[in-house]
């Protein structure tokens, strides 16, 4: 399959091209395109075909749902059984956005989008190109991160194009991605909301809405014997291509053992990540700064990005510093910890 690459300005979006795009997806194509997280991988939620087709062009588990993304409120109630008040709120809030919300669904929806679950995770996306490509496809574009499984997820279309060239018909290249990390998912099914996916919206920020919200259990640890419940939640994801470990603890300690364990490495090309203030301490062979620790949004932006440029430069053992696991720091820690297979060692 001959892929297509064609590049979009947010600020100026090409109508034809997006028409074209909407095209591919209406016949059953799929289309990568940007959102403000992370770069998606698109087919029409409604037609079975196109989501095995997502699934095939992933590599991706069959059991692990997809998000069907929507570009105004009023598609929401044709997919969905019923609309909680709380839904509302949250959509009143965070929509557009990097939220994501888990609702029964309506016979609309097929099982293939769903992972085999009577739920459905649904999501307005604040890009605007996003969203009018999802006009453009009929109104509902299922689309998990634009990688192949496992892989860290893309948040420019260079890496779309070498994950999934010749796997897709075209490939929207819409520059930079604002934030760096997947949405955050909440759950709205069960009797009071459940955080499910850690992201850009924190619990902090869903609680000025909701007079509760409860966190999954399995947010910081290995969930992979468990049926997923959501997009994410289960299998190696975000992970590089080199052996990742997270280090926890007093810098100095951090510092002094990452630097033992590169030194014991051998022929293994070593790589660290770590920030502004600790990145030029290290001995190994790549150290890459993901800028200011107390600068969170920054090191979200930063991660993904310095995860594939390790596989760019054939890093084969990885030691990252860990963060804080409050705030959007609890989702940079999320995706580390699965990127690392849960390897995580304290020193203290």
């Amino acid at each position: 399959m001959d892929t297509k690459i064609v590049k979009i300005k947010e600020g100026h979006i090409d109508g034809a091209l997006i028409q074209e795009a909407g095209a591919i997806l209406k016949a059953g194509g799929l289309v990568a395109f940007p959102t403000e997280t992370v770069y998606g991988l698109g087919g029409d939620a409604l037609n079975p075909l196109s989501s095995k087709k997502i699934y095939a062009a992933k590599g991706r588990p069959s059991d692990n749902p997809l998000i069907v993304h929507i570009a105004e409120f009023g598609a929401l109630a044709p997919i969905v059984r019923e609309i909680p008040e709380n839904a509302r709120k949250l959509a009143e809030k965070f929509w557009p956005g990097p939220l994501t919300m888990i609702l029964y669904k309506s016979d609309l929806v097929p099982y293939e989008t769903t992972g085999g679950l009577d739920t459905v995770a649904i999501r307005m996306p604040g890009n605007r190109i996003a969203r009018e490509l999802i006009r453009a496809a009929g109104g509902y574009v299922a689309a998990p991160s634009a990688n192949r499984s496992g892989r860290p997820s893309p948040t420019l279309a260079k890496y779309v194009a070498q994950d999934l060239e010749g796997r897709v018909e075209m490939i929207i290249d819409g520059g930079d991605v604002k934030i760096g990390l997947e949405s955050t998912i909440v759950d709205l099914t069960s009797d009071k909301p459940m955080v499910l996916r850690p992201g850009y919206v924190t619990r902090q920020d869903l609680l000025e809405v909701l007079p509760e919200i409860e966190e999954d259990s399995t947010l910081m640890r290995d969930d992979s014997g468990q049926a997923p419940r959501a997009p994410g939640m289960k299998y190696r994801h975000y992970a590089p291509k080199g052996d990742l470990t997270i280090v926890k603890g007093v810098e100095e300690k951090v510092l002094a053992y990452i630097n033992a364990q590169c030194e014991k490495s051998g022929n293994k090309k070593t790589g660290v990540i770590g920030t502004d203030a600790t990145v030029r301490r290290y001995d190994a062979d790549v150290c890459k700064s993901v800028g200011c620790r107390e600068d969170e949004e920054a090191v979200a932006r930063e991660l993904y990005r310095i995860l594939r440029e390790f596989d760019d430069e054939d890093v084969e053992v990885i030691y990252a510093e860990a963060f804080d696991d409050s705030g959007i720091g609890q989702a940079i820690m999320n995706r580390l910890l699965k990127a690392a297979g849960h390897k995580l060692v304290e020193v203290f």
